[in-house]
């Protein structure tokens, strides 16, 4: 019975990703074909983003269950980590059960959600909307079986788990008369002692968020369930979202295709030379690649392993090398088509276009700060051994390169000029770096397209369903009125505009720690860019600042995901590192406030 399971798991998660997959590729090739019948043929496919938001929901949803099934969802782990093993097991045990207890609970409503859109056509295919909402419950109810296989697989060691959800259901339900008396207090045990319970104890941010919301709603309102479905609905269906699985699809395959690797090779044989130019070499390739991928994972799965081997070689420490890393992460967050800056742009309605310009000069402005602590720490470098390459050998690498180095170019002209939106843009990436890869580089590995494509719809699933659960927590918070006291609260802060900066500086460094970039900024964006327009500051100097310090708590350590994420890249332990970060994350704080001090910085181009 138990190998009659596993079989059947294993089907399940072949058949997800098979179709999620081949979802990547039609919304690739469907958006390229807009793009191409509105610039070049001027005969515009009116149906192109119609289809592509119908399948965008399903491939969100489909993402999301080879995350779970994968154990991708992004968690914190590190308090979890340093327990006991019993209490690792009991932790692992009540973060499984969670996740099924949110499943259960959404997928009826969900099905009765996606029932009521039948009476909703879409204009330009007239098509049922129930046919693109229906993703939802399947969604939850492939995660629901994959949840409750999880459990199985589990055992008796799940009965803890099991016990500690049930319990706590049933006071949350016996004690709502209690509760509704308590007012607005009940946001801090709902959305302050449970979230954080549960994040702390891992369960998935996703599922966090949205069981917090529903045991709110079910506990001390009338409100139907369902409201959470059509929430995350929204949350997750912008076509801007888009980009996102597009962006990390194109960061993947320029990985792929060598483009990354020749964009190192030349800065490494222009700078390598020098004291520390290895480290500029790093800083430089991460400000190149993350105008190509969006996804900082990506950017350092690219550069760190064709730079760690000859840094390693020339002395330097394991842990300075994810420090610069982890720091160079954070101060490339602003670089277009950053993820977070698309993000922003969905949830608050910010210019993309304004925020793609906005921010190159921030992180140029926290690039030349870590190369100053570069410089500094390289002091005792030995160079005895490292030849300056020839100014042909510089001249040759330089034309190897200037394909790779044209892409982020490429990208940024084609937003800036209208040639295609930012959803559309990463299309056109795509199809150059599969051109390069194929005609120029020559290395181009077909076997590789479909993990890529599987990759990329986990990860794309993973984020947009995080998405779509702090936007049904967001509405929560709104209709309780907390919104408008936060708004009220920041707006009278002592020292205007400054203090709000300043408040708001602290309060993202503490969420982009806690809580990641773009599920912090998915629930409290929409509550603060108000808030900010209303003391006078500029919206995209205020995304990028907010932006920075969110990178800063993202990459500091102990609970920084990202800076876990820099030691699995770059095979370092993560206590090699853990002392030497410091003066990198203080030379992007010092960096941030002098970007949040000069507005010129980030609006000075617009």
């Amino acid at each position: 019975m138990t190998q009659l399971a596993r079989c059947c798991e294993r089907a399940l998660h072949h058949l997800c990703a098979i179709l999620a997959a081949t979802l990547v590729a039609v919304e690739i090739v469907v958006l390229f074909a807009g793009v191409m019948a509105r610039y070049v043929f001027h005969t515009p496919l009116i149906w192109s983003d119609e289809l592509a938001s119908i399948l965008f929901l399903w491939l969100a949803m489909l993402g999301s269950v080879i995350a779970l099934q994968r154990s991708e969802h992004m968690r914190l782990t590190a308090v979890v980590a340093g327990l006991r093993p019993v209490w690792q097991q009991r932790a692992d045990a009540i973060a499984a059960t969670s996740v099924a207890a949110f499943l259960l609970l959404i997928v009826v409503p969900g099905a009765n959600y996606a029932a009521g859109e039948w009476y909703i056509q879409t204009p330009a295919l007239d098509l049922h909307n129930t046919f693109r909402a229906a993703a939802l419950p399947v969604g939850a109810l492939l995660m629901l079986i994959s949840a409750l296989a999880r459990l199985a697989r589990l055992g008796t060691d799940a009965l803890p788990g099991v016990a500690t959800v049930g319990l706590l259901a049933l006071a949350l339900h016996f004690g709502a008369p209690l509760l509704s008396g308590l007012g607005n207090w009940n946001l801090l045990l709902f959305f302050v002692a449970l979230l954080a319970t549960g994040v702390l104890i891992s369960v998935p941010i996703a599922f966090a968020f949205g069981l917090a919301t529903l045991a709110y709603l079910a506990t001390l309102t009338h409100t139907p369930l369902s409201v959470v479905v059509s929430r995350m609905d929204e949350g997750m269906s912008s076509l801007i979202l888009l980009a996102v699985p597009l962006f990390v699809f194109l960061g993947l395959l320029i990985e792929m295709t060598g483009m990354a690797r020749a964009m190192v090779a030349f800065l490494a044989a222009l700078l390598g030379h020098v004291r520390g130019g290895l480290a500029y070499v790093l800083l430089g390739a991460m400000y190149l690649v993350s105008g190509i991928s969006g996804s900082k994972a990506a950017d350092m799965a690219a550069v760190a392993p064709v730079l760690f081997p000859e840094m390693r070689r020339r002395g330097a420490n394991e842990g300075e090398l994810v420090s610069l890393l982890s720091a160079a992460g954070a101060m490339s967050e602003t670089i277009p088509p950053s993820l977070v800056l698309i993000t922003i742009g969905s949830v608050t309605g910010v210019s993309i276009a304004a925020l793609f310009t906005g921010g190159l000069m921030p992180a140029l402005v926290l690039a030349l700060a870590l190369a100053a602590v570069a410089r500094w720490r390289s002091r005792g470098e030995d160079l005895s051994g490292i030849v300056r390459p020839p100014p042909h050998a510089v001249l040759r690498s330089f034309v190897v390169a200037l394909p790779a180095l044209v892409l982020p170019f490429l990208i940024r002209t084609a937003v800036i000029e209208g040639v295609a939106t930012a959803t559309e843009v990463s299309t056109i990436g795509i199809a150059y770096a599969m051109v390069a890869g194929l005609v120029i580089y020559r290395q181009f590995a077909w076997r590789r397209l479909y993990p890529m494509l599987v990759e990329t719809a986990a990860l794309s699933g993973a984020i947009l369903l995080i998405i779509g659960t702090a936007t049904a927590m967001a509405w929560a918070l709104t209709q309780s009125g907390f919104s408008r006291q936060l708004a009220q609260a920041m707006t009278i802060m002592p020292g205007g505009a400054a203090g709000f900066l300043a408040v708001s500086i602290v309060a993202f460094i503490v969420l982009g720690s806690v809580l990641e970039g773009i599920p912090a900024i998915v629930l409290f964006g929409p509550l603060l860019f108000p808030s900010a327009r209303a003391v006078g500051i500029h919206e995209v100097h205020y995304a990028m600042v907010v932006i920075l310090a969110m990178g800063i708590g993202l990459f500091a350590p102990p609970f920084g995901v990202g800076y876990y994420a820099a030691c699995a890249i770059g095979r370092v332990s993560p206590d090699a590192a853990m002392r030497r970060i410091w003066p990198y994350l203080l030379a992007v704080l010092a960096g941030l406030v002098l970007v949040a001090a000069v507005p010129w910085f980030s609006v000075g181009f617009l």
